[in-house]
């Protein structure tokens, strides 16, 4: 016991200080919110339109969008335009409400969207909320990044957010997954089993449309085709700290919107 107390002791506060303090810091390849500059993009160019592999670029009148709904964040778009009128940021808030609100254009601001739950399902939940995870199709990534979460350095369970083994004993549901034909049922009922008021966190390119594999004939393009979805969490798969974020400011009790 002695030593167990001792080893405690030698190893100190290992939980990151966020939101009360800075994130942690993200690796020098990360890519997080893009960022467009229409007054760099050559007319007919196309590149990153040809170049992406999800159709989230869309260039019309020679300003580009980007939708993050979509997006893999793979780069390629970044990397093919000659006049570096797309760059990735590294914005980590990127969570939103609805899927129009992650479509990002030209001199749009950096500012995150707030998410806060509305005030009566704040009321409800408080600073407690329990979630029934669904991979619908996932390839373990975004599970992965998830799952991540629990562990000692991130501690999720200290905003009262964890994950149960029974939708019956959920507030809501998390879904990873482009939905396939085979779980879109699962899914369903799953939905059903949660009482009411229940809420969906979308997590990931492939539940929120299909991601890489938007529009095969074996998925559903996402979870908002099956159940209504509260929040979406873009990313292929998102960081730890982008999925963090978007729950604990979902709940209110997050880091300030920069």
């Amino acid at each position: 016991m002695f030593k167990i107390i001792l080893a405690r002791l030698r190893q100190g506060h290992q939980t990151m200080k966020y939101p009360d303090g800075p994130p942690p810091k993200l690796p020098d390849r990360f890519r997080g919110r893009p960022m467009l500059n229409a007054g760099n993009c050559l007319t007919g160019c196309d590149a990153c339109v040809r170049a992406c592999p999800t159709g989230a670029i869309v260039v019309k009148d020679g300003r580009p969008s980007i939708d993050m709904g979509k997006c893999l964040f793979c780069g390629e778009c970044a990397k093919v335009c000659p006049q570096q009128a797309v760059t990735f940021s590294a914005g980590y808030q990127l969570a939103a409400h609805q899927r129009q609100e992650m479509v990002v254009s030209d001199n749009q601001p950096a500012r995150p969207n707030d998410i806060a739950m509305t005030r009566d399902i704040r009321k409800l939940f408080g600073r407690s909320l329990k979630l029934r995870q669904v991979s619908a199709g996932g390839c373990n990534a975004c599970e992965a990044d998830t799952n991540v979460l629990n562990t000692l350095a991130w501690d999720l369970g200290r905003f009262g957010i964890q994950f149960v083994a029974s939708p019956r004993h959920a507030d809501g549901l998390l879904i990873t997954g482009p939905v396939t034909q085979n779980m879109h049922l699962a899914l369903k009922k799953t939905y059903d089993a949660v009482p009411d008021p229940r809420i969906v966190i979308a997590v990931g390119a492939c539940a929120i449309s299909g991601g890489p594999y938007i529009d095969h004939e074996q998925v559903k393009n996402g979870a908002d085709a099956v159940v209504p979805v509260d929040v979406y969490i873009p990313g292929c798969p998102p960081h730890p700290l982008t999925i963090l974020d978007g729950l604990i400011r979902f709940l209110g009790c997050g880091a300030p919107v920069k």
